[in-house]
């Protein structure tokens, strides 16, 4: 366990918690566009670091090593959407998609296949999935992502690393029917999730074991987070 009296200075955190750091930073650099700099993301968590020695309660169960993951990671996320690299007009053709493939389930009653969504976009296949590139590319995939509104622009509707107490109670009901729609999603968009997320293998390793190219892969990946999105949208 840890406490205040561990950690007498900012610079003896920063040591003793910098491999942390940098390990989420690296994990999170491999997801994001070629632009996004390492050492910005670095930054980034090592202010989370330091936020989580400041406001970390041993009381609480959690260690410091998990307790500080999380703020790292939120920190580091939070730089990435101050960002000025994604266009609005990605979050806008987001929000398109994912109102098609609601528009379509709710007519038939199935999964969205992608020549649905495309004629439904009055688009070719080919441009579709040049639309979920362009959403696979740009943004991290994330609770917020699901829920937020697709045409913010960069610094806007940045998230907290600590919600509110009163709305823990819905955020814990939103983590279930986010569960339950992943179960429901169709089995190729559900296996690339698990092995991206729980086995945290990388777009070329899933399109080895599936048996697709890397693009594809990355195409089914956006494509499962606007559907969840689609399905999700009673939160919004």
């Amino acid at each position: 366990m840890y406490n205040q009296r561990q950690f007498q200075s900012s610079q003896e955190i920063i040591e003793q918690h910098s491999t942390l750091v940098k390990r989420i930073a690296h994990h999170l650099l491999a997801r994001l566009p070629s632009n996004v700099v390492l050492e910005d993301l670095i930054q980034a968590g090592m202010v989370g670091l330091l936020e989580a020695a400041k406001k970390y309660d041993a009381s609480k169960g959690a260690s410091f090593e998990t307790y500080a993951g999380i703020r790292i990671r939120g920190s580091i996320i939070d730089e990435v959407r101050r960002g000025d690299w994604t266009p609005r007009s990605v979050h806008r053709n987001g929000r398109r998609v994912s109102e098609a493939i609601q528009a379509i389930e709710a007519r038939t009653g199935r999964d969205a296949q992608d020549g649905e969504v495309a004629a439904e976009l009055n688009i070719s296949v080919t441009e579709y999935h040049a639309l979920l590139k362009d959403s696979a590319e740009s943004r991290l995939f994330s609770f917020d992502k699901l829920t937020g509104p697709q045409d913010e622009g960069p610094g806007e509707g940045i998230a907290s690393n600590e919600p509110d107490p009163s709305e823990e109670y819905e955020q814990k009901d939103f983590i279930k029917a986010i569960a339950r729609e992943i179960q429901g999603l169709p089995e190729r968009e559900k296996l690339v999730l698990s092995l991206y997320y729980d086995e945290e293998l990388n777009l070329k390793e899933i399109g080895k074991v599936l048996g697709v190219s890397e693009s594809r892969v990355s195409q089914i990946h956006s494509q499962a987070a606007l559907r969840l999105r689609s399905r999700l949208k009673e939160w919004r």
